[in-house]
């Protein structure tokens, strides 16, 4: 019961029509066959008058011959006006399920332009390129401060270091003085002996000079 009450669409109507146009097109050309028969039996039927001097049955069956004639010349100009309808029918079709892809275009894009506001979307991509450039410079801030500091302590291990290897260097130079500089409590030295035995202020400095240390 749904189906028989299910009302047709555009398209079963357009495949019925088309069904329809096709039954009359050939209806139309079994008449005009009939036609072409009837014109040829009423040629023969003129044709065997005239042989017997009949020329009022042969003026009358000419009559029959015009009117036929006519009659399929009218046959061929329905035929080509049932197929122009035919190719009417198919491309109003056309045309329509057409205007139907436009018409579903224009609401999708209604739609989204009613979604798609121009001035957010400008003030978001705005807020975008801000917002990237804030963590770009921060990023950079970062990296500046971690390059400081890890120079920093590079630097300080290696002037820690070059400060060892002079201090070391001298307390071998003192350690080897000392070992054959008098004691205090044996004898004490004059301040002539301590400033020859003994490591100058000028020795250090010239000691790290000659290291590089300034």
């Amino acid at each position: 019961m749904a189906g028989f009450f299910k009302k047709k669409t555009v398209d079963d109507v357009i495949k019925e029509q088309t069904k329809e146009l096709r039954g009359t097109q050939r209806q139309i050309t079994r008449d005009r066959s009939s036609l072409e028969k009837q014109e040829k039996q009423l040629e023969m039927e003129i044709k065997k008058m005239a042989k017997t001097g009949n020329k009022e049955a042969c003026t009358i069956l000419a009559k029959q011959l015009v009117q036929l004639r006519r009659q399929k010349n009218r046959s061929y100009a329905v035929g080509s006006k049932v197929t122009s309808m035919s190719s009417q029918t198919k491309l109003m079709n056309s045309q329509m399920k057409m205007a139907g892809a436009m018409a579903t275009t224009t609401k999708t894009m209604q739609a989204v332009n009613k979604k798609m506001d121009p001035q957010k979307m400008q003030q978001t991509m705005q807020n975008f390129q801000k917002e990237n450039m804030k963590m770009e410079m921060s990023e950079e801030l970062i990296n500046d401060t971690l390059d400081e500091i890890f120079d920093a302590s590079g630097d300080e291990e290696e002037s820690d270091s070059i400060v060892n290897q002079v201090l070391d260097e001298i307390g071998i130079e003192i350690s080897g003085k000392m070992v054959n500089a008098p004691s205090a409590s044996r004898n004490k030295p004059t301040s002539s002996a301590t400033k020859s035995d003994g490591i100058s202020d000028e020795d250090i400095e010239r000691q790290l000079k000659a290291l590089g240390v300034d």
